[in-house]
């Protein structure tokens, strides 16, 4: 069995925002040269998120109203993980929701999706450098 792992590194100049990552994926997965087996991919950061669904803006905008309605930013003090200094209480909840990771199967070299599906890359606390991991295991 190989195994392959690479860190893809992000740096949102907002606080908050989703990158369409299947590309960077889909490029690991033909450098790992696997064929059969499965990708693991997983944001490195208590912030951030890694999720599958449709590359839609009107859905995007639809999280983005949606975690922050479950989860609102201000005002920062209604959190108690805020009283260290913090302001990103709001940032860990989405997280929570979106979720760590997704695995994806791959055959025959290429990522097994179902119709529009696609990874992102969701952001929560950006305006600093963050990794995502692809670990990527077959033959």
């Amino acid at each position: 069995m190989k195994s392959y792992r690479k860190e893809l590194w992000f740096n949102i100049s907002t606080r908050r925002g989703f990158i369409n990552i299947t590309p960077q994926v889909e490029k690991c997965l033909h450098e790992s040269g696997i064929q059969e087996g499965l990708c693991l991919v997983n944001a490195m950061h208590i912030t951030a998120s890694v999720f599958i669904n449709d590359d839609e803006n009107g859905l995007h905008h639809d999280y983005e109203k949606w975690l922050e309605s479950l989860a609102p930013h201000e005002p920062v003090d209604q959190y108690r993980h805020n009283d260290t200094g913090e302001d990103n209480a709001d940032a860990h909840m989405k997280r929570q929701i979106m979720g760590r990771e997704v695995v994806v199967a791959v055959t025959n070299g290429q990522l097994d999706f179902g119709t529009w599906e696609q990874i992102f890359y969701g952001e929560f606390d950006g305006k600093r450098k963050k990794r995502v991991l692809v670990k990527i295991i077959g033959e």
